[in-house]
């Protein structure tokens, strides 16, 4: 059982010093516990999360700056400066930066599940990542990437 610990994680800074590189976006997590993990993330021009699900946990995304275009159940949206971005469990999402400046916001997830374990397993994988291991590894941490439209 991971238990939040008290006190304050400064601004730039993670938990433990950590900063992941997940797929070219930089996500610094700044709490984690069993029943949350939170992480302030940046998304360079043209970087995305492509839809997947997450079968057991809520997820919310806060708009710091800039604006990120998501799918959420289907339905195209975008959020900016201030926007919170509701993912229910269960329900297909994805995340895109398609403007022309860095995104940046901040997530949280209930429960906290494995997520902070799957971040671990693709920190540094890099551009050439495979496709197809990636989404192995993600399932692994109970979160499941969807098929492309044009593989459908």
């Amino acid at each position: 059982m991971t238990l939040m610990t008290p006190g304050v994680t400064l601004a730039g800074d993670g938990i433990d010093g950590i900063k992941w590189n997940i797929l070219g976006q930089i996500y610094v997590p700044k709490q984690h516990s069993e029943s949350s993990l939170s992480w302030h993330a940046t998304f360079p021009v043209g970087t995305f999360v492509p839809p997947h699900i997450h079968p057991s946990q809520e997820e919310f995304v806060y708009i710091l700056q800039g604006r990120l275009d998501f799918i959420n159940d289907g339905k195209e949206g975008a959020a900016e400066p201030g926007d919170l971005i509701r993912l229910p469990r269960g329900i297909p999402h994805g995340l895109f930066n398609k403007s022309q400046s860095d995104v940046k916001c901040f997530f949280w997830v209930s429960p906290a599940r494995r997520l902070y374990d799957l971040f671990w397993a693709l920190h540094n994988l890099g551009p050439a990542a495979n496709p197809a291991d990636v989404v192995a590894i993600a399932a692994r941490h109970e979160v499941d990437f969807l098929p492309p439209p044009d593989a459908a």
